[in-house]
């Protein structure tokens, strides 16, 4: 496994670290089956684990599994996704943030987290009252630092000006989702991340399975995504069928290189220089352990040069999945008089 530092903070992390979204409700995986997988990951050389408050039962079987050693790693969770129907169970006021950061704890078992992450820019709420709500809190030891998620590039410097004009704690991380087939970021978010010095947590490595092997062509689709996001998997929707195609050139150049799907993508996310760690988020423990297999992998030139023959850089090809898309360009009554 190899190692680098979180944007400035001097924490050594994991180029590979474990994300626990299919912990619990989302991934059916029972309190058991997550400690094999921490027990694996953290052997295996990981040592940042990642989750939310919006994953059903995932900060529980977190916090059980990690007991007793939650000093030897590095763990993040996050908020700002509702939470239940209640209108104010969401964003990121220092009402909710407070009250749900004392949530996690609790469900997480622990006393602080080294990493809070701002689930997703919330438009309700200003830059100040949410940068310091998140200085507050780590004043006061319930957090280390505290990071963005998915937060368009103009965002995230509108955020680093506040907290210099206010002389506010600043977001060290920003962890947007990044991919061979969504490359998106490398037009805007990943230049920003890098003049500021943010560590770069990149989830969705595998692009939801697509990239794991698990989608080719004249075969069956064997991921479990397939039957929670049909429409993502619908091949006869012209992005679906621009990403199969992608995905057989990217299968054959894997080949050639004597990589598997898994080490050519987890590989290409990694060699950026602006991101710290990919995001893995492994449903099994044979999951986690075809996805460990890249914990060393080096892309050399040729390999790099030919992936962005195949999608070219800075380029979506699934640009409606994005998640960082301006609001007005989502609801038609906030560009209209």
């Amino acid at each position: 496994m190899l190692y680098r530092s979180l944007g400035r903070t001097g924490v050594q992390v994991s180029t590979l670290a474990l994300g626990a979204m299919n912990f619990g409700a989302i991934g059916n995986t029972s309190q058991e089956e997550a400690t094999a997988i921490v027990d694996a990951a953290l052997a295996g050389g990981v040592n940042l684990i990642d989750t939310a408050d919006m994953y059903p039962g995932s900060e529980e079987l977190v916090g059980r599994a990690i007991a007793g050693r939650r000093d030897d790693l590095v763990l993040a969770t996050k908020a700002a996704m509702p939470i239940g129907a209640e209108r104010n169970h969401r964003g990121t006021s220092r009402r909710w943030l407070v009250t749900e950061l004392d949530n996690s704890l609790r469900r997480l078992g622990v006393d602080h987290v080294d990493l809070y992450q701002m689930h997703r820019w919330d438009p309700e709420t200003s830059d100040e009252e949410t940068l310091s709500a998140l200085t507050d809190l780590q004043r006061a030891g319930k957090i280390r630092y505290f990071g963005s998620s998915t937060f368009p590039a103009y965002r995230i410097v509108q955020a680093q000006w506040t907290a210099r004009e206010r002389s506010l704690s600043r977001y060290v991380t920003e962890q947007p989702s990044y991919s061979i087939l969504q490359r998106g970021i490398e037009a805007d978010v990943l230049p920003v991340a890098q003049e500021y010095g943010l560590g770069v947590l990149a989830w969705s490595p595998l692009a939801s399975g697509w990239l794991s092997g698990a989608v080719r062509a004249g075969q069956e689709i064997a991921t479990s995504r397939a039957q929670a996001l049909p429409e993502r998997f619908d091949l006869s929707r012209p992005a679906n069928q621009a990403r199969l195609a992608a995905v057989e050139k990217l299968a054959a150049l894997a080949d050639e290189a004597g990589l598997t799907m898994i080490q050519l993508a987890l590989g290409f996310v990694t060699a950026h220089p602006g991101v710290t760690s990919a995001l893995i988020g492994p449903r099994t423990l044979d999951h986690l352990h075809s996805q460990l297999a890249a914990a060393d992998t080096v892309l050399t030139g040729d390999v790099l040069d030919a992936i962005d023959e195949i999608v070219a850089p800075g380029i979506d090809l699934a640009p409606e999945e994005k998640f960082d898309t301006p609001p007005a360009l989502l609801d038609a009554a906030l560009r209209r008089r």
